[in-house]
């Protein structure tokens, strides 16, 4: 039996992609060999569990690695989990990150950071997303052996998208209660929109296309572009979602890659690296500038963005980037 582990942990909230991108990396890792330490659904089980059961699971393992998905349940209960770790198990930690909170909510101020950077420096390895956020964690005393994701995998189990007839067609999928840049929005390529809470209109050339459960979504998204984009302006991302994709890796770019789908994305998110480097996309520095973006495109270069794109599908599907990290650390 392997020495290696992961705790998975059951978000109470169902029926949203809020707990998907931890449940590929279980089942990913899975596949790689690690045992899963599998958590009951219930809350007060699960406080129960956590203070009655880990703590004699984690005193039976000598060695190897356990990984724990960060942020884990409420601040109390990951700080116990990690302690329990440090403290009863003879196993290094593992955190992979998928939200730092601090600077996700908090913008890049170090006074507010310090509980949870304190929380962080108890690992022993980190998988941090991308050299941004790496670099944030290290300037902020992180001293954790760290390595980049690069991007989140994504468990899609629909047919990658053909080749549509390239007409500049963009799609964007997400809570729309969030897009609030979509009131000053006037794309001359029409853009199709899916997700919850849409708004009563919307200018012209934005059509609203429904709402479908994470697996069933992919097949819907027949167009040539994915968007990612936040906050309230077409001329930049701002407020602290913008800010924070200087650092993250949001997960629906994981969700247009590997359905087969070119993405436009802000020229200083810190996924522009990988979506440039790969030429599975353009960046952008404000949406004013997209349709001309868009027009600049042959369709040959098009060809060639959506073949590189259905490479990248290809392993994020089978969970290359995030065993390719965690194989780095073990």
């Amino acid at each position: 039996m392997s020495s290696n582990y992961i705790l998975s942990w059951h978000e109470s909230v169902k029926n949203t992609a809020g707990s998907k991108a931890k449940d590929d990396v279980t089942e990913f890792l899975k596949e790689d060999g690690f045992n899963v330490i599998d958590t009951p659904y219930g809350k007060i089980q699960k406080i129960l569990y956590v203070f009655f059961v880990l703590p004699f699971i984690f005193l039976k393992i000598r060695k190897g690695n356990i990984v724990i998905q960060y942020p884990t349940g409420t601040p109390a209960i990951l700080k116990t989990i990690t302690f329990w770790v440090k403290k009863l198990s003879g196993a290094k930690l593992i955190f992979v990150i998928h939200d730092i909170y601090s600077l996700r909510f908090l913008g890049d101020d170090p006074t507010k950071s310090k509980e949870e950077l304190k929380l962080l420096n108890k690992a022993d390895y980190i998988v941090s997303h991308n050299e941004h956020m790496t670099a944030w964690l290290k300037n902020n005393g992180v001293s954790a052996k760290i390595v980049n994701l690069e991007i989140f995998d994504y468990l899609n189990n629909n047919p990658v998208q053909p080749e549509h007839d390239y007409t500049g067609s963009i799609c964007l999928a997400g809570n729309l209660k969030k897009s609030y840049f979509l009131d000053q929005f006037n794309p001359k390529n029409p853009l199709y929109i899916f997700g919850p809470n849409p708004k009563a209109s919307y200018n012209d050339n934005i059509n609203y296309m429904g709402v479908y459960p994470p697996e069933e979504l992919a097949n819907h998204l027949t167009y040539n572009f994915g968007l990612v984009w936040e906050g309230n302006s077409t001329n930049t991302c701002n407020g602290v979602l913008g800010e924070y994709t200087k650092y993250n890796n949001p997960h629906k770019v994981s969700l247009y890659l590997s359905t087969g789908l070119p993405v436009i994305i802000w020229k200083q998110a810190a996924l522009a690296d990988f979506v440039t480097k790969n030429n599975v996309g353009i960046a952008i520095e404000s949406l004013d500038e997209i349709d001309d973006a868009i027009k600049n495109v042959s369709k040959q270069q098009y060809a060639q963005m959506k073949s590189n794109t259905d490479i990248i599908a290809k392993k994020m599907r089978s969970g290359y980037y995030i065993k390719n990290a965690v194989e780095k650390l073990i």
